[in-house]
């Protein structure tokens, strides 16, 4: 009867406590119907152990005989389904080990109480009882680790709408105002790792025949090397863009509520006798989705010109390229209790990659101390799913200058 005791006991605190949190802050519905089921399932756990110690104490004559079955069938129960989900996301050994254990515990206190028991008085709604509680449990099991892993997907859209160009007063600026339009239609929050503007001066050269097949080659093969793309064509001579401007146009670390919609406004300006005929304009965002993980603040940035280090993954590109990074960090909560204990301690950081085509946000999430390793492309795709990274790419959009010119 100790030994049943001490099962129940050591399985019901921290189920109880996993269950509370999870029901206080787990960041998706069925994570906090898990808190509910768990701390349920604490509490007949509980109820079990005081009828074990009325059967310890009154012998056959006690009648919470089947109470005490039924405790240590939810015991078993619930340690086999947590065994499953510590031993598919868990990386802890230690947690694994003990999840084991306490499966072979929790057995062997029902083979005990099993064999106390002369005869089961309705063992019909006994039955029913564990049938019915294995079925609520694997149900939502499934639902949590099985079928929502695999929701469809949920992407924000970012609109570009570049207003007309115009002249300054003096007649010595060119401005053009551009509105960056955030619309999010899902039922879900993202966090703002990232969201960079920039725009591309060019100058257009148009060929009065078609370019040579030896020179549309030569093109093609510049135009996959370049992070703004242009289409090939048969009389436009290529010439690479230059950086006009390049600004952030939302806060790193703020969010984006469900259903919401944001509105940004800024202005490229240029001297009016530019060398430019268009404007080309591109705005990035890099997101988590709030239904995946928890992410604490940004704290403070350290820059690579002035030694931060950098991992092995980026420093050939880094050198290659030649542009400097700025770097910034935030801690990591789990999507529920169990995965924040079971798992490594995380951080995501951002790095902006500054080159001379604006600036490239790459966000990565690593143990800690682990941000050097070099993920597989496999292992790269897994984290962005699990924790909802998300790219989201507007433009080119271009703006003419012809009419600017002509008023000059």
């Amino acid at each position: 009867m100790a030994w049943i005791v001490l099962v129940l006991l050591a399985t019901a605190v921290p189920v109880g406590w996993f269950g509370f949190k999870d029901f206080s802050l787990a960041l998706t519905f069925a994570g906090c119907v898990t808190g509910v089921a768990l701390m349920v399932a604490a509490l007949i756990m509980a109820v079990g152990i005081a009828a074990v110690m009325d059967c310890w104490v009154r012998g056959p004559s006690s009648n919470f005989r089947v109470v005490a079955l039924i405790s240590t069938g939810v015991a078993l129960l619930t340690n086999v389904l947590l065994a499953l989900q510590v031993w598919n996301d868990g990386e802890k050994v230690g947690y694994k080990v003990l999840s084991v254990v306490l499966i072979l515990s929790s057995l062997s206190a029902v083979v005990l109480v099993w064999r106390r028991l002369d005869e089961i008085p309705t063992p019909k709604r006994v039955a029913a009882a564990l049938i019915v509680s294995a079925l609520v449990a694997v149900a939502n099991f499934s639902y949590q680790y099985l079928f929502q892993p695999y929701r469809r997907e949920a992407t924000p859209l970012v609109q570009l709408n570049p207003g007309k160009a115009v002249l300054s007063a003096d007649g010595m600026v060119l401005s053009v105002p551009v509105d960056i339009k955030l619309v999010n239609h899902n039922d879900m929050g993202f966090y703002v790792l990232g969201a960079e503007f920039h725009a591309m001066g060019e100058s257009v050269t148009v060929s009065k025949k078609d370019l040579t097949q030896a020179k549309w080659r030569q093109d093609a093969e510049q135009w996959a090397k370049y992070q703004e793309k242009h289409p090939l064509t048969r009389r436009e001579v290529y010439q690479p863009g230059k950086l006009v401007a390049a600004q952030p146009w939302m806060l790193p670390g703020s969010w984006v509520e469900p259903n919401d919609e944001l509105l940004t406004r800024t202005v490229v300006q240029l001297p009016s006798n530019t060398s430019f005929d268009k404007l080309t304009f591109y705005a990035t965002l890099n997101l988590a989705r709030k239904d995946r993980l928890d992410m604490g603040l940004f704290k403070g940035s350290n820059y690579s010109w002035r030694g931060a280090a950098v991992p092995q993954w980026m420093k050939e590109d880094q050198k290659e390229k030649k542009y400097d990074t700025i770097i910034q960090g935030a801690d990591v909560q789990e999507i529920n209790a169990i995965d924040q204990i079971t798992r490594k301690k995380r951080r995501i950081t951002t790095y902006w990659c500054f080159g001379v085509h604006g600036v490239n946000v790459v966000p990565a999430i690593a143990p800690v101390g682990e941000e050097n390793h070099t993920l597989s492309e496999r292992a790269d795709r897994e984290v962005r799913s699990r924790y909802g990274l998300l790219d989201v790419l507007a433009g080119p959009v271009e703006e003419t200058l012809d009419e600017i010119k002509a008023r000059r």
